[in-house]
């Protein structure tokens, strides 16, 4: 499994929660102790176990667009085999 991250644009946020709850890895959740200039609580990535795989459905469904996905580059098969 592919290993991925995001980095999210927590001040254009507006805390809709479409990527939280569509995230089918769940390592994203609103972070109610933030509050951005807008005056929203971000969304924001809580992955300790890394378990972000990059899939980027949060950033298909982000209506404000401000989250950019990262994908670690998986190894050829033939190099994990050796």
């Amino acid at each position: 499994m592919s290993r991925g991250s995001i980095i999210l644009d927590q001040s254009r946020c507006k805390g809709c929660a479409l990527c939280t709850a569509l995230c089918p890895q769940d390592v994203l959740a609103i972070d109610r102790e933030a509050l951005n200039g807008a005056g929203y609580h971000p969304a924001a990535l809580v992955d300790p176990l890394e378990k972000c795989t990059g899939c980027a459905v949060c950033a298909l469904v982000c209506p404000e667009v401000c989250i950019t996905v990262y994908r670690a580059p998986v190894m050829a098969r033939e190099a994990r085999v050796k």
